[in-house]
């Protein structure tokens, strides 16, 4: 089985599950198992501060919004790049953390980049691997830019991202213009 850790799920245009469409999935691990990961496009209303009065042991200035990283409900997580709080690096410059003391610790910090999420996105063992062979996921490896943009229209930079490097390696061109339509 090919293991997909660090790379993004990014939702087919066809997708019309609400907890997933027009969504882009960081996988954190992958195995034979199954699959865990975050959804990191999808902000909610709450800001971080808000969410930190209600579960929060120190005061938080944070007005960055907290995602939705998936219908699965489970504790607090973050993806964020500071390696003296990581617990893993699904994508080099990008780590993972659950536990409390170090999402305190993040919290407290303004400088680093970092996402807090709520819920995951879970799938038991070969599930995805369905998914993906009937076409509602496309894969690429992500990148800390992905992981940490707050863009509202990432999904569509990184949809049309991988569409040109389907194209450029279906077309067997070394160079494609960023507006094909213009030759």
């Amino acid at each position: 089985m090919e293991s997909f850790e660090g790379h993004l799920l990014v939702a087919s245009p066809q997708l019309l599950d609400p907890n997933f469409a027009r969504s882009l999935v960081l996988l954190v691990e992958h195995n034979e198992e199954g699959t865990f990961g975050v959804v990191v496009n999808r902000p909610a209303r709450k800001t971080i501060q808000d969410l930190w009065r209600e579960v929060g042991s120190a005061p938080c200035n944070s007005r960055q919004p907290v995602y939705l990283g998936g219908p699965v409900p489970g504790p607090l997580i973050s993806l964020h790049n500071k390696p003296s709080l990581a617990e893993a690096e699904p994508v080099p410059g990008v780590y993972f953390s659950a536990r409390k003391q170090n999402l305190d610790q993040l919290v407290l910090d303004e400088e680093p980049a970092y996402k807090i999420f709520i819920g995951n996105s879970g799938w038991g063992a070969g599930q995805l691997e369905n998914e993906l062979r009937q076409g509602a996921w496309r894969t690429m490896p992500a990148t800390a830019e992905m992981i940490f943009s707050t863009a509202d229209d990432l999904w569509e930079t990184v949809f049309r991202q991988l569409g040109r490097s389907l194209l450029k390696s279906i077309l067997n061109v070394k160079y494609l213009p960023p507006d094909p339509t213009v030759n």
